[in-house]
Order: structure tokens, then sequence, then C-alpha cells
């Protein structure tokens, strides 16, 4: 097995000079996405409006399910597979900006997922706003040679066309929803409507031939619709839809209460996780009560919960009453990289520091957005940290031991603390009460977003899941865009999971 970023700054990425094969498998041209681009901010506005004039995906989901079971879906929801008691999947997040990161990703999902039965996409499959078009580049493409089904999971930019093309892909190709009657005029559903985006009425001319990238029988997958439950070996995996604004409707809440009374062990794959950024974010439930209730309660057996949404990974260990449930966040499959080192020192749930799992590691967010930022800015002398500097500065702003063994001879200066500061770099918590100024806030919401990159190390990252029935093994693979990561995917965390 190959060195891993825990172990030294070549497994990280750092210093390759060999650039991986994934190019290979991209288009001549590709999409190069800004998200401080005021076409793509006015494209992607439905989340906003949704936030200010009342969030509709509750209603409009509900339309398209009962379209779905009146089309010979099964009511219940429930995907009945026939995997054997010991088998594999994946699990990819936010994958879909077409570019080099997610390109990236695909070698080393190839490689460690050649045995899997399946894979799920967990949140955002199309960005920026799900069009039926972008499924060619985005999904078709860079999955076309792996040879199993795969299953999906909206994100919230999925639903920037209302799922119109998510429920054409994923969902039997399901037909367009009749048109709703026109609101009443002056009201705030008026004026949402007025305001809210649409797809082209071109859109999705290029998808049967898409279509044709991914057509061999074993990579067939239907599903009943925008959330499921998939019934595979020992375990259920479920599936849930938090639409515009990380929430869940009442008639998908009552379904999940449902599907969670069954026997047996669970998995929740989620587009929001459920912590995250050392934050409990419990996901609330039309009508009363959390996701996270649902997941907590002992008669429901819930052994993990992984959401999307958050483009890295993370993974905390939660004590509920004597067991344990694995908190991770999986949305590392593609889009830009929001950064580790933003969160401040881990102590939430019981769980600290010490049982805390990210990727990248803080140190090696840190100098990757310094570089970034520094080529930005033109100020690369001020403002690029080696991984070394980035390494030493966060140990000392968070009071931890580094992951990876540190070099000697890295020192903190008065630089390195000004950039990891004007960087957003977390602290420790007593710190953060002390010296409450915004940075880290306006950081992460401002400058993040717009952080795409195209040289590796991208720190791009994927799930594989091996189910047995004593046991699940949750193992984190890295994806550098180097060569030596993508011939042998290094294994940034690992867990094994009881189930009996």
């Amino acid at each position: 097995m190959s060195n891993s970023s825990r172990d030294t700054a070549e497994g990280a990425g750092w210093g390759s000079t060999e650039r991986g094969s994934y190019r290979e498998l991209m288009p001549q041209r590709t999409e190069k996405l800004s998200w401080l681009s005021p076409r793509t901010l006015w494209a992607a506005r439905n989340g906003v409006l949704a936030s200010w004039f009342g969030d509709p995906t509750g209603r409009t989901r509900a339309r398209w399910t009962a379209q779905r079971t009146a089309s010979g879906a099964p009511a219940d929801r429930v995907i009945r597979r026939a995997d054997p008691d010991r088998f594999s999947f994946l699990v990819v997040g936010d994958t879909g900006e077409g570019d080099d990161p997610q390109y990236a990703v695909v070698p080393g999902l190839l490689k460690a997922g050649q045995d899997t039965s399946f894979a799920v996409v967990a949140s955002d499959v199309i960005y920026p706003v799900g069009s039926a078009d972008d499924y060619g580049p985005k999904f078709f493409r860079p999955y076309r040679d792996y040879q199993a089904p795969i299953y999906a999971i909206p994100g919230n930019h999925d639903w920037y066309e209302d799922l119109g093309a998510f429920m054409r892909v994923f969902c039997d190709d399901a037909r367009p929803l009749p048109p709703e009657p026109a609101p009443r005029p002056l009201t705030r559903a008026w004026l949402r409507n007025l305001l809210w985006h649409r797809p082209r009425p071109e859109d999705g001319r290029h998808l049967e031939e898409a279509r044709a990238m991914r057509s061999a029988p074993v990579q067939q997958a239907t599903q009943p619709g925008p959330y499921w439950a998939i019934d595979a070996g020992p375990v259920r995996i479920v599936g849930i839809d938090t639409g515009l604004l990380g929430t869940v409707d009442a008639e998908q809440g009552a379904w999940l209460r449902e599907v969670s009374r069954a026997p047996g062990p669970k998995i929740l794959i989620t587009g929001s996780p459920l912590y995250v950024d050392g934050e409990h974010h419990p996901c609330p439930v039309e009508g009363g009560g959390t996701v996270d209730d649902i997941v907590r309660d002992p008669a429901h057996h819930y052994v993990a919960a992984i959401g999307g949404d958050i483009h890295n990974y993370q993974r905390y260990p939660v004590d509920v009453g004597g067991r344990t449930i694995q908190y991770v966040v999986a949305g590392g499959g593609g889009a830009f990289m929001h950064a580790t080192h933003t969160i401040p020192r881990v102590s939430v749930a019981g769980v600290t520091e010490e049982d805390f799992r990210c990727y990248p590691l803080r140190g090696d967010s840190l100098a990757f957005y310094s570089r970034l930022y520094g080529r930005r800015l033109r100020l690369r002398r001020f403002f690029t940290l080696t991984e070394a500097e980035a390494t030493a500065v966060i140990t000392e702003r968070l009071g931890i031991r580094p992951a990876r063994a540190p070099r000697t001879d890295a020192r903190v200066t008065r630089r390195t603390r000004l950039v990891a500061g004007l960087l957003g770099t977390g602290r420790r918590p007593d710190r953060e009460k002390r010296f409450r100024l915004p940075v880290r806030e306006i950081y992460t919401q401002l400058f993040s977003p717009s952080s795409a990159t195209y040289s590796p190390p991208f720190f791009k990252c994927f799930l594989r899941l091996d189910v047995t029935p004593e046991a699940v093994r949750l193992r984190c693979h890295a994806a550098t865009g180097n060569r030596a990561q993508e011939l042998d995917p290094p294994v940034e965390d690992e867990v094994t999971i009881p189930l009996v």
C-alpha cells in the first residue's frame, strides 16, 4: 500500500513531477467553472429565492414521487438487490464540475472499485444547475468504464432546475411534470415564480447520445425517486434528499421513519452532513423532529451517516448511549476543495481531536490555499507557505499534535502567522471566544467557493465500503491527480464498524 498524507509529504502529493493519466479521459474542451462569475451566480439563484420567498421543493418532490409510483416504481421506494452477504460498494460525493479535479478521481476509483457491486453519488451530481446536457461530460463520460450501477441522491445544485434532469437520468427517463397553476399576483410565491430559474427549452437534446457511454446491461440502475432505500446483503442503505435548503419535507420524513423501522443495520446517505466542521447539524424534518433523532434511535440500528455537500472528508465517531455512530463527510469527489484548515480544534458531542479525522490534513489545506491565493493575488513570495510551514502554524494555533511527523527546520514566523490568519485558519475553542473576529467566517463563505484549481495535488477522495455480516470496513481513498496516487490510491482513513 502506498504512503498516505499521514505518512509523508510525498504521499500527500507534494513534490511530484509526474501528472496522472486522468487527462486522457477528459474531452478536448472543458468548462472552467467560476463561482464568482455573475452568470453562474445568477443561474444558481434558486437557493436564495427559496430562502427569501419560501421553499417549494417539498411540494415538487412529492409530485415527482407520485409520478414515479404511478409509473410502477415500488411504493415503499426500496431497491431490493441480490448482493451476497459479503460485497463492496463506493460512495463519491459532489462530483460534477467536469474539470481536472473530477476526472483526477476516476483512475483511482476504477482501480479501487473494480470489484464493487455498485456506487452511490452523494449530492450534487451536476454543477452548476443540474442541466441535462451537462450529464455527458460530467457524469456519463467520467464513469463510462465503471462496470456496475450508479445510484444517486440529489444535492442543492441538482435542484436548481427543479430536478428534471436528475429524474430523467436516474429514474427511468421520468416525464416532465405538468405545470402548476400560477400563484396569485403580488404574493411571495408569485415573486419567487417570476424570478425562478428554469431549464432552457432545448436542454437535453444531447442526453441520448450521452447515455450511450454507460449503456452496458451491468451499468444500468433505476431508482424509485430522489430518495430511496437499497437492501443489499446484510445492510439497508437509506438515501435521503435534503433539497435546496438542507431540510426534509413531512412526506419524506414519514417515509424515513417507516423504512428505518425495518430490522437490520442501516447506513444513511444524505445530501447534507449531520456533523461537519466541528458542529452538529441535525437536519430538521417538517412537522417536527430531526433526521438525527431518527438516526440515533437505537431501534433503527444506524451504524453510519454519510453526507455530501462539503467538499472534503471528515469523520466523527459519536457515542450515542453506549454505541458509536460514524458520522462522515464525503464530498471530495470532484468539486472545488472546501478548506479543512478553517475547522477549529474539534470538541463536539464527546468527539475530540484524538478521535476526529479529516482529509486533506489541515496543514495541507492551508498550504494549498496559500499557493492558490498567492498566485491569484500575485503575492507568491508573501502568501505561499510550504507544507511544513503550514503544518507548523496549524499545530501552534490549534494546540494539536501534527498528523504527519513535522520537519524540524519549519519555523513559525510573523509572516506564517499572518497568512494563516488571513486565510481563516481555525483556533482552539477558548481562543475563538476571546478573539471573536469574523475572519474565518468571511473567508469560508466568500473566498473558499471560488477556489477551483487545475494542477495537482487536488486532495480529492472517495469511499469504499466492504460489507460482511459482522462489520463494515470504511476506507477513504485519496486522489491527488499525481501518477503515484493513481496507481495505488492511498488510504487516508480507515475504520471498522461492527454490525453485530
